[in-house]
């Protein structure tokens, strides 16, 4: 996902809303509504989710550290962790208080039209940042579908937002139909059942988007694709003969680590080990540009160790060999 693509889902989606929020707040004001006022929570808190992830974008654009030596572009797994537990549960939790309550206390709501007339305009505003979500997200989908785009992406903001914008939509309709039936019935029990609804859709989400964020906190390593691409850039057919194995993480959505043993042959000259190594690293940024911490370690393959199923990276003198950095 490119940085500026990210951006522009997230303030389309904070303006929207900070408006949706104030909306929503004065149409509880005049008429009553409980899940008027949980909407406007939940619109409030996704200003906040908007805010944090802003924030965690601009603390992963610092430089590295001695005590940070890889950098932080964790920091944006970190405040998309924070927006899953913090803000979408607080306002879950809100909202099937809110909506116990107004089961337990039914009362009529109060000048119709306010409630149903934010609602038709946040299901609106909520469609246009939706699809600004959606567009952004195309650019880097490519031919997975959207479960798997939420699943795989190493950025968290697009999914973070689009599942943001998708529980807002459904939690309008809901608050929508709660109001209505309220209106058509009387009984402003429906209400606190539209309510009580939105509150275990966002609990849903937030468990979602935690387990999504927990993921990337723990560390995945590279796509298929870019691992496929390292190991093709890494063997040269000449000194460096194949790849003993791999490892790959990403310490940031546009940062990854590779780590591989590769094999050279016995009779090759630490100049020639040097030079190839130099070599396969340009070759993998070139195909992976976003390895930028890369670490090869060479070693002799053993064919028998091979077979046998043990190591098949030996040095000299039998024992595999520490890694070491390049």
């Amino acid at each position: 996902m490119s940085a500026s693509g990210g951006t522009k889902a997230i303030v389309a989606a904070l303006v929207a809303n900070l408006a949706i929020a104030v909306a929503k707040f004065v149409a509880f004001l005049f008429s009553g509504a409980s899940s008027m006022l949980a909407e406007s929570v939940h619109s409030l808190a996704d200003s906040g989710n908007q805010g944090l992830l802003l924030l965690g974008g601009k603390k992963a654009k610092r430089e590295a550290t001695p005590q940070h030596p890889f950098g932080y572009g964790r920091e944006r797994y970190i405040y998309a962790f924070l927006v899953s537990i913090v803000l979408f549960s607080v306002g879950g939790m809100f909202a099937i208080y809110e909506g116990y309550e107004k089961i337990k206390h039914p009362h009529e709501i109060e000048m119709w039209y306010w409630p149903v007339g934010v609602l038709i305009f946040a299901i609106i505003a909520e469609s246009f940042s939706f699809r600004m979500a959606i567009k952004e997200s195309n650019q880097t989908r490519g031919d997975l579908s959207w479960k798997e785009f939420v699943r795989r992406a190493k950025a968290p903001e697009l999914p973070v937002v689009l599942l943001e914008d998708l529980g807002a939509l459904v939690g309008l309709v809901l608050a929508l139909a709660g109001v209505s039936i309220a209106l058509a019935t009387g009984n402003g029990v429906w209400d606190g059942i539209g309510t009580l609804c939105i509150g275990i859709l966002l609990i849903v989400i937030a468990i979602i988007l935690a387990a999504e964020t927990k993921s990337l906190l723990l560390g995945e390593a590279a796509g298929t694709d870019e691992v496929d691409k390292i190991k093709a850039s890494i063997v040269d057919g000449d000194t460096v003969t194949r790849v003993i194995h791999m490892r790959t993480l990403h310490l940031g959505p546009e940062e990854l680590l590779v780590a591989a043993k590769i094999a050279v042959e016995a009779g090759d000259t630490a100049a020639d080990v040097a030079h190839a190594i130099n070599a396969a690293e340009e070759r993998i940024r070139t195909a992976v540009p976003i390895a930028r911490v890369i670490y090869l370690e060479p070693d002799i393959y053993s064919e028998s160790a091979a077979a046998a199923g043990e190591n098949p990276g030996r040095s000299p003198g039998g024992e595999p060999t520490p890694p070491t950095a390049h």
